[in-house]
């Protein structure tokens, strides 16, 4: 998403081989983190709270997709992104669920839209680096005033989220290690 309103970007550095950390990027389950499951929580994300919408109590990218996020890229072992649009700033979050060939087009007044990308640098051999990063846009000036005031405040949350879902991988990819794999 070229053309965005606000963007968050984190890294984490990962003991572990390009593919492992894609593999624990691709695999984190962030209903792990008790930090992760308390800011949902809180901010009464229904789409993901509600069971039915979670495959064994967890919270994985693919049952993201089936709260109503949509898979734009898949490209082990580099990069992944997800995408949503919505009213984010109400209660509900409206998510408008559409195709991943409708996501780039996508424009409409009075909805926001966001991708959530995870990229997996190599170091070397042995480390790499996964990084995360956030874009938002809101095409019309009221809506995107709304949504700034409700960034405003939960942005920093959200960054929180990051930051614990690049801890869950450094933990899965790192952990593989030392339990015998490679």
């Amino acid at each position: 998403m070229p053309e965005f309103d606000v963007s968050e970007h984190h890294l984490i550095r990962v003991e572990a081989p390009a593919g492992r950390a894609y593999e624990a990027t691709r695999q984190v389950d962030l209903n792990r983190s008790v930090v992760i499951r308390g800011l949902l929580a809180a901010r009464g994300i229904p789409l993901l709270l509600r069971r039915r919408h979670l495959s064994r109590g967890t919270l994985t990218l693919d049952d993201l997709v089936r709260g109503g996020f949509v898979w734009l890229a898949d490209d082990p072992p580099v990069e992944l992104v997800l995408g949503i649009a919505g009213t984010f700033w109400r209660p509900s979050g409206g998510v408008v669920r559409m195709s991943p060939d409708d996501f780039e087009s996508f424009d409409r007044d009075g909805s926001a839209k966001g991708t959530w990308n995870f990229r997996v640098v190599p170091v070397d051999d042995a480390t790499s680096i996964v990084t995360t990063e956030t874009r938002v846009r809101v095409p019309d000036d009221e809506s995107r005033r709304k949504f700034l005031l409700y960034w405003a405040a939960i942005g920093p949350f959200s960054a929180l989220i990051r930051k614990q879902a690049l801890g869950l991988i450094k933990r899965s990819a790192e952990g593989s290690r030392r339990s015998g794999a490679g």
